[in-house]
């Protein structure tokens, strides 16, 4: 069957890449050039949209191996400076998860609590070259003896360390207002009484999953930007949820997409792995995030062409709806709307607070433009695209 003008394939791309003629173009570069010239033109003239995310993404960690000692250790329990690690796995290999807390951390004792170091932290510190203490107990067996061990380690002393983030880079989210009588403490951030302000957590625009709202390009094994370093998307994060309700752009209105990605840790920088401390809530990881989507028909330089006009988050109330389990759409907002300061909601004015960076996904999305450019980054063909559904 004959391919209609503008389609292309992957390895097509790959090749101008190889060639240096490839022409990429950043997700809002993508917005006007699609506002200007139509999806038809706009596919014939470009291969590749890169996008980017930087923002806490609690739902991440490492898996490292620390190494064998003398004599040799069959750890039960793990903790790097002071936080504990998950060691259920084999003898020298754990787990640390971005949002565990400091073993002596008072938590949410004195309300709120400041949460000032938990595993996002140490992966941070990690990644900077910094030395962190690692402590280990053990009930020694015949061929592991050790019951202890305490040792200062830097990243270059691991023989493994591989990020991976059970789901991150969510497609869409929540804006977060608070209709009770008091300040709340939330993973949406501080939360002023009677609607005082309104947070919201996507770079929009260029957001990843906003680009491929259908996920036609993105699955198993997908090159990414991740943490400065190239990693991979490894299949659906783990609150994949693709039947979410949806525009008439085929862009959801609700959470939707997330996606699960690796990367070697060693290869990453700490600006884009960064600890954060989140008041009265807890501890987590700011993650930067770029996935570059191939523009292989007019279907995906029109679905790469969406504005912030026309990307719509729900309004929740996590005063009262939220923590019930009842949350409820009260209202729907513009990501144009809410990255201009303030919203209009029930006839009052309200302050919009980004929780991501706008500014840092432009530069992910930047520099995963130039890493293509300097054929750097070729794009790989996903084994599987995530599951989701078919576009209208």
């Amino acid at each position: 069957m004959p391919r209609k003008r503008g389609e292309k394939t992957i390895q097509e791309i790959n090749k101008r890449i190889k060639q240096g003629k490839v022409v990429v173009v950043t997700a809002d570069e993508m917005t006007e050039i699609v506002k200007s010239k139509g999806p038809e033109k706009a596919a014939r003239e470009v291969d590749v949209v890169t996008t980017g995310t930087f923002s806490p993404m609690c739902s991440s960690g490492a898996f490292i191996n620390f190494g064998h000692a003398k004599p040799a250790i069959k750890a039960a329990k793990v903790w790097l400076n002071g936080v504990p690690a998950y060691a259920g796995l084999a003898a020298v290999d754990i787990y640390v998860g971005a949002t565990e807390p400091r073993e002596d951390d008072p938590l949410n004792k004195v309300h709120p609590g400041q949460f000032q170091y938990g595993g996002g932290h140490v992966i941070e510190d990690l990644v900077a070259g910094k030395k962190v203490e690692l402590r280990a107990t053990a009930y020694g067996t015949d061929c592991y003896p050790n019951r202890s061990l305490k040792k200062r380690i830097t990243l270059n002393d691991l023989p493994y360390a591989m990020l991976l983030n059970p789901r991150n880079a969510y497609q869409n989210y929540n804006c977060a207002i608070n209709l009770s009588q008091k300040t709340i403490y939330t993973y949406m951030g501080v939360l002023k009484p009677e609607g005082g302000n309104i947070n919201y957590a996507t770079s929009g625009q260029l957001s990843p999953l906003l680009n491929d709202p259908y996920y036609l390009t993105i699955g198993l094994g997908t090159r990414i930007f991740i943490g400065g370093a190239q990693g991979h998307v490894i299949g659906p994060g783990t609150q994949h949820r693709p039947d979410a309700r949806r525009g008439k752009n085929g862009v959801p209105m609700e959470p939707a997409g997330t996606l699960m990605v690796m990367g070697d840790l060693k290869e990453m920088n700490p600006k884009w792995l960064a600890g954060v401390s989140m008041l009265g809530y807890g501890c987590s990881l700011a993650v930067g995030i770029g996935v570059p989507i191939p523009i292989l028909n007019q279907d995906m330089a029109r679905f790469t062409g969406v504005s912030d006009e026309e990307i719509f988050a729900q309004i929740i109330d996590y005063g009262t709806d939220y923590p019930k389990g009842e949350a409820r759409p009260l209202a729907r907002v513009s990501y144009a709307e809410l990255k201009s300061g303030t919203i209009r909601f029930k006839g009052q004015e309200i302050p919009s607070v980004p929780l991501s960076s706008y500014v840092r996904a432009s530069e992910i999305a930047k520099t995963l433009k130039e890493w293509i450019q300097r054929g750097e980054f070729l794009l790989s063909e996903p084994v599987n695209t995530l599951p989701g559904p078919k576009p209208r």
